[in-house]
């Protein structure tokens, strides 16, 4: 479990939607709000890189689901 006393992400390469302070920081690194974090964590689990690349992918086409 993270630390509660250091607010930033403890293990970048995981995205927690259980901690608050972790959501804190996705949300302002990846610029993104909480619901878009939350349906690309469902989507394609937490492991921060394939999130960036969902998001990455999701700002490209304008939705989630357009790829081919």
């Amino acid at each position: 479990m993270d630390s509660l006393k250091i607010k930033g992400a403890q293990d970048r390469s995981k995205i927690h939607m259980h901690e608050p302070h972790e959501v804190q920081y996705w949300t302002k690194h990846l610029r993104v709000s909480k619901e878009q974090l939350q349906k690309a964590v469902e989507k394609v689990g937490n492991a921060a890189a394939a999130v960036r690349k969902e998001l990455a992918a999701t700002a490209v086409t304008g939705s989630p689901d357009s790829r081919s």
